[in-house]
């Protein structure tokens, strides 16, 4: 059954705004380390500000410039578009988790808030939702935060970039993972659903140890969905 009483209100915007403040310094550190992969890629400034503003898709923008190549195939172009298919998956059940917040509100309002879905506002919000808020502003305000903040950020990370001749000396290729990381600690619930993350790991590893690629993402991927139907709480 749907929620009844939902609002939106500029104190909630605001309340959202300011949920983000702590998470402000992993968001830029995310988004200037793009902008120098982007940069070391060889896309124009303006290319990586359309891609990072228009496409904001975090982590699917990071497998994409790694598989990106010049001059741009047609083979290149559909593996880029089966991994970032892959990564983006989870936001169908993220989308999903808000129906019940979101599901009363007319489509024109609905279908462009959830353009600002992101894992950050959806763990900060969602927990305000759990504790009875109904104003979605709490939302609506913590996206927008969230993809102002973003979208900045790369401006000085893609000038940076053409100062560092290998974002590894740096452990700059190490974000990726570590933010992953860190999300899985706030969705951690009980030991039982160690077990389907394990066996999602580590299908994904045995799958790039022995084809190499990105093919662990779709495999990792089923492997944990699949354990976790049978194995979660």
């Amino acid at each position: 059954m749907l929620e009844k009483n939902v609002t939106l209100s500029l104190k909630g915007c605001v309340q959202g705004a300011l949920m983000c403040v702590p998470v402000f310094p992993g968001i830029i550190v995310f988004g200037a380390v793009f902008g120098t992969v982007a940069a070391q890629k060889g896309l124009t400034f303006l290319e990586t500000l359309l891609m990072n503003s228009l496409v904001y898709a975090g982590a699917s923008q990071f497998v994409a410039m790694e598989i990106f190549k010049e001059p741009l195939d047609q083979g290149t172009l559909l593996a880029m578009i089966g991994v970032t298919a892959a990564v983006n998956m989870r936001m169908l059940l993220i989308g999903a988790s808000l129906r019940p917040w979101l599901g009363q509100l007319p489509g024109h309002q609905t279908y462009p808030a959830l353009f600002f879905l992101t894992d950050i506002n959806w763990l900060l919000t969602l927990a305000q939702y759990d504790k009875g808020e109904r104003d979605w502003g709490i939302y609506l305000g913590s996206g927008l935060t969230v993809w102002s903040v973003w979208s900045l950020s790369v401006i000085p990370g893609y000038f940076a970039g053409s100062l560092i001749s290998d974002p590894k000396t740096f452990g700059l290729d190490l974000v990726l993972p570590a933010f992953f990381a860190a999300l899985l600690v706030p969705l951690w619930k009980g030991r039982r659903q160690t077990w389907s993350w394990a066996i999602a790991g580590g299908v994904a590893w045995v799958t790039w140890t022995v084809f190499g690629g990105y093919w662990g993402i779709f495999t990792g991927a089923f492997a944990g969905a699949i354990a976790g139907a049978y194995l979660d709480d």
